[in-house]
């Protein structure tokens, strides 16, 4: 399946989507936003590198910022934070550079790695938009935490590809539809910075017909 250019999705809605759907609903189906103090931070390090001016030669390393990519297959367009291309036998070659070079995306995170957020989506995200539009093969990249200052590897996993696969043909059809899911609360509520336009505090009430059913089941334990 090929996508056309009109039904691309943003590759960072992916870490929106699987931190909650109806955040990313909320975000790239209503067009609403809100700041917060971890909102306000991440923007600030993305925009220190987004610059698309910056290029760097280091030896064996071509370090470039802002690289815009996207991706038909899959659907998606956005921008890596870096693209590292190493000196390599298996790489590409690369206009007015001699030898061959193989990227290496670098994607800039506020706060520390976690296993349970769509950081590794959205890195493994941009290496398939990578390998496509530059027809090489990536194995791996880095996410870079700016609460350690560390860099956190990332392996291409099949298993990973297959993921993002997944979860882009997911907030497709959401898309589509132009749904936005119901509220499911949980601890993490408390740091999303769109709690207030989603209002998760209000799914915690019971509705009227909850009421009514448990005040029946009451006058029924009374009566026996």
């Amino acid at each position: 399946m090929s996508y056309q250019e009109e039904d691309y999705l943003q590759l960072s809605g992916i870490q929106h989507f699987k931190f909650c759907r109806r955040q990313w609903a909320l975000i790239h189906i209503e067009s609403q936003w809100a700041e917060n103090l971890r909102t306000v931070s991440g923007t600030l390090m993305h925009e220190n590198a987004h610059d698309a001016d910056f290029r760097e030669s280091r030896g064996d390393l071509i370090i470039t910022r802002g690289m815009p990519v996207f991706s038909p297959a899959l659907g998606v367009s956005g921008q890596c934070d870096v693209v590292e291309f190493r000196r390599s036998h298996g790489g590409i070659p690369l206009r007015r550079q001699e030898g061959l070079w193989l990227p290496y995306p670098v994607e800039y995170k506020h706060g520390v790695f976690r296993e349970d957020t769509g950081d590794t989506l959205q890195l493994c995200a941009q290496a398939m938009c990578l390998e496509e539009m530059l027809c090489c093969a990536i194995s791996e990249g880095a996410l870079y935490y700016g609460e350690t200052h560390r860099r956190t590897i990332v392996q291409f996993t099949e298993a990973l590809r297959q993921k993002v696969r997944e979860t882009l043909l997911e907030m497709h059809a959401l898309f589509q539809r132009k749904h936005t899911p119901r509220v499911k609360t949980r601890t993490a509520c408390n740091a999303c910075s769109l709690k207030e336009l989603c209002l998760p505090q209000l799914m915690r009430r019971s509705s009227v017909a909850e009421y009514l059913a448990n005040a029946l089941k009451e006058d029924a334990c009374d009566t026996f």
